[in-house]
């Protein structure tokens, strides 16, 4: 079994691949967590190919026919069943168009995931308030942001943290994050990394433009203290998070870049080596390409290396709050990465987890939301209590790590 999961150099073959996805399913590990223990493994053990048609069309049909049960529950009155069968529907439609949408059978899956995402939401606490805003963008590009609003319950103004995914982990599974941290009375808002999901930009050198126009719109919600926010960027979407905390540092409390790059993950060397790491299921060139908007290999590869922060001269400028999250074994994103950052500019904290690509224990989540939380939380007033409604928009508080 060990050997069938840790294939590099190479594309897995199918029995390959459903190893790993067992051992991943086994373990709660995305992407497998979106599967329910109970029912993952025969699922898993009946997929008949890995091509984008036998694929999507495996998982869809699988989410189609839970779809069918969500709307009966709903209909029959039972809005905590329907909520539950539709999340569920909502992760069989996610590993339907996993890692991307480069077929027409998973592009269905993507746009179903997205309703049945939203439509089991309706049954949380915190529900989801699907918010679309104009962006002006370039000939080819979109016309809007995509952002999904959670709120805490009960709280008056709270601080706020934008987050986004990665190449194949778009707004819709983000949700763990969102629950940790509304439950420490933070507000948020995800959104899709450049080049996937809903965004209206690709992959290039400028195309923070995006996660700027919606710092701008939480900036002009008066309920909520938008004028310094949390990000979080996750896999490689933390290097979104990365040039956003040097390029405006005076809007950001704390950053977070959650397994991304930042010069070295760029260059051809490791363009090359980094094709089929044992960490990814399939297709990560593929779904690369798809993100940066590149049509072949050799686009692929230039494309990469212009999104590099040092040849862009970011490095030494003014940071805001930084924290490096990664395991170090990284074969996805070089850790190297990690050691020019903080080596460069304003001191960062840094934050090495077993394992490989995200350093995913059951600790890092927390640790990112105690750090997110504390950067936005500024200190007691001597002899004092906070002020009410939790964090204001003052100095970041300084954490250790």
């Amino acid at each position: 079994m060990s050997e069938s999961i840790n294939v590099s150099g190479r594309p897995k073959t199918l029995q390959e691949a459903k190893a790993w996805m067992l051992a991943r399913l086994a373990s709660r590990t995305h992407p497998m967590n979106a599967l329910p223990l109970d029912e993952g493994s025969a699922w898993i053990a009946a997929l008949p190919g890995l091509d984008g048609e036998s694929w999507g069309g495996w998982w869809g049909g699988l989410g189609d026919g839970v779809m069918r049960q969500a709307s009966e529950a709903a209909r029959a009155g039972d809005p905590e069943r329907a909520g539950a069968l539709y999340l569920k529907a909502s992760g069989l439609y996610f590993m339907g168009r996993f890692p991307c949408p480069n077929h027409p059978a998973k592009e269905r899956c993507a746009v179903a995931e997205r309703e049945a995402y939203l439509a089991a939401s309706q049954a949380w606490p915190s529900p989801i308030e699907r918010v679309a805003i104009p962006f002006a963008g370039r000939e080819g590009e979109g016309g809007q942001v995509v952002m999904l609003v959670r709120r805490p319950e009960g709280v008056a103004r709270p601080p706020v943290v934008l987050m986004w995914g990665g190449v194949d982990a778009c707004k819709e599974q983000m949700t763990a994050a969102c629950d940790a941290l509304l439950a420490q009375g933070v507000a948020t808002v995800a959104m899709d990394n450049a080049g996937t999901g809903e965004s209206p930009v690709r992959g290039v050198p400028d195309a923070e433009r995006s996660f700027l126009a919606a710092m701008d719109w939480i900036a002009a919600q008066p309920d909520w203290q938008g004028d310094r926010i949390g990000l979080l960027g996750r896999s490689f979407g933390g290097y979104w998070a990365t040039k956003l905390a040097h390029l405006v540092p005076q809007r950001i409390a704390g950053a977070v870049n959650w397994g991304g790059g930042a010069h070295h993950m760029f260059q051809p060397e490791w363009v090359e080596a980094s094709r089929y790491p044992d960490s990814y299921l399939m297709d990560l060139v593929e779904t690369r390409q798809r993100m940066l908007g590149a049509q072949n290999d050799a686009e692929y590869v230039a494309f990469f290396k212009r999104l590099s922060l040092l040849d862009q001269g970011l490095l030494d400028q003014p940071c805001a709050p930084l924290l490096l999250v990664n395991g170090k074994d990284d074969r996805q994103c070089p850790v190297a990465d990690i050691h020019l950052l903080i080596e460069s500019g304003w001191p960062k904290s840094v934050r090495l987890f077993p394992g490989g690509h995200m350093g995913l224990t059951p600790r890092t989540l927390p640790t990112i939301v105690e750090w997110l939380v504390s950067s936005m939380t500024p200190p007691k007033p001597p002899g004092g209590r906070s002020p009410p409604g939790g964090a204001t928009s003052g100095p970041a508080k300084p954490v250790p790590r």
